[in-house]
């Protein structure tokens, strides 16, 4: 499956944890990649500085769905799924 064109659900919801130009200590859940150009497009997309996590999350039916709402929603869900415990010691 291709990436929509204009969704960049996956590079605004999830949170990155590796260092990325700009962002040394990772991209926080919610925040829209300092790397999306207008088109949100990927500045960074077949780069080496482009982290690891980008090119292995694959497009997928589950994932995107057909519209972006629910790529976002979905993404949404797995972030607060995958999130690090407050509670943790």
């Amino acid at each position: 499956m291709e990436c929509r064109a204009g969704c960049a659900a996956c590079c605004i919801v999830i949170s990155i944890s590796s260092p990325l130009p700009g962002l040394p200590q990772g991209k926080p859940a919610g925040m829209p990649c300092p790397h999306l150009t207008a088109e949100r497009r990927c500045r960074l997309f077949g780069q080496p500085e482009r982290p690891a996590v980008c090119g292995e999350l694959p497009a997928s039916l589950d994932m995107c769905g057909t519209t972006d709402a629910h790529a976002f929603a979905y993404l949404e869900e797995l972030e607060r799924l995958t999130a690090p415990s407050e509670h943790a010691h």
